[in-house]
């Protein structure tokens, strides 16, 4: 029994002094042996320089563990104390620079737009040859904007994207080399009025043209629908006019087929006559005349006899 709990005792002894010795003395140890110099470690994407009595001992691009002495010498353990380490980012860095003002060849106010990458090539370059590499090569990119693409011709300017990134990108990439940064893309993103008065005029005539195109859209139907309209008319006209020159032969050819007959003529000429009068809505007094005077002429005329009795049956009645 004894020895069990001297067992259980031992093991939680040693368990708590692994605790101890895991988040306490070991960090704290690696702190001391970092601190002197031992040993570094360099992350993905990072680099580091070290600077003693303002000269760079060495330079660490590579992502690991590394000892210091191993690469820098006995410099390692004086490193920390009397020099510096600059840590960099090494990963690919974007930017964009909005509105450069340049003109074109007709004198239009225009702005640029412009994207573009970097990332650091010369580590130690771009510590100590310029004191803001990433401010100048902004600098350098929107210059070499104003250089490369004023004075040219508005309708290039607004479709050839493509071969002006690449003339600012020829024109910048030495230069930002110099100082230990390394050009990747550059686009031309947009390209735009600066003027805001020349804006509105612009989108002015743009709505005055789609109005004149409009109108003389409408204009052309309306013209195509006159001319459909004339011909038919012209046509109807020609055909109407046709008819007219042909009735009378028509009509005088009927006539004398009528007059063969007399029987049937005097039908005729009775039921026209009767027509008339109908259409013509006549008085009924003047129709009376109208037949007795046919029967002084005529007193053979039956029809006449009988429209005349019929007419003075329908007064007796009235």
């Amino acid at each position: 029994m004894d020895s069990l709990v001297g067992f259980f005792t031992e093991f939680v002894v040693a368990a708590i002094a692994t605790f101890i010795a895991m988040w306490f003395v070991v960090p704290i140890v690696f702190f001391f042996v970092r601190l002197f110099g031992l040993y570094t470690i360099v992350y993905e994407g990072t680099c580091q320089v070290f600077v003693l009595f303002g000269k760079v001992i060495g330079t660490l691009r590579e992502p690991g563990l590394h000892w210091l002495p191993v690469h820098l010498g006995l410099s390692a353990f004086l490193v920390n104390w009397l020099g510096s380490r600059r840590v960099l980012d090494m990963r690919l860095d974007q930017q964009y620079l909005r509105s450069n003002p340049v003109n074109s060849e007709e004198g239009a106010p225009m702005g640029v737009g412009i994207w573009y990458e970097m990332y650091i090539s010369d580590p130690v370059s771009y510590l100590f040859k310029n004191v803001d590499p990433r401010g100048s090569l902004a600098a350098n990119v929107s210059n070499a904007v104003v250089r490369s693409l004023s004075n040219m011709p508005l309708d290039q300017m607004l479709v050839d994207r493509h071969a002006m990134s690449r003339t600012v990108r020829e024109e910048v990439s030495p230069r930002s080399h110099e100082w230990g940064y390394k050009l990747g893309s550059v686009y031309i993103r947009k390209v735009h009025f600066r003027d805001i008065g020349m804006i509105q005029q612009i989108e002015a005539k743009v709505v005055n043209r789609l109005r004149q195109v409009t109108s003389a859209i409408k204009q052309d139907g309306a013209n195509q629908v006159n001319i459909i309209t004339s011909t038919a008319d012209r046509q109807a006209a020609v055909e109407f006019a046709k008819a007219a020159a042909i009735r009378p032969r028509i009509v005088g050819q009927a006539m004398q087929s009528i007059s063969a007959d007399p029987q049937v003529a005097t039908a005729m000429f009775e039921i026209l006559e009767t027509q008339r009068i109908l259409e013509g809505k006549g008085e009924t007094e003047l129709a009376v005349k109208n037949y007795e005077r046919s029967l002084e002429l005529n007193p053979d005329n039956q029809n006449a006899k009988d429209q005349l009795k019929n007419l003075k049956k329908d007064r007796e009645r009235e």
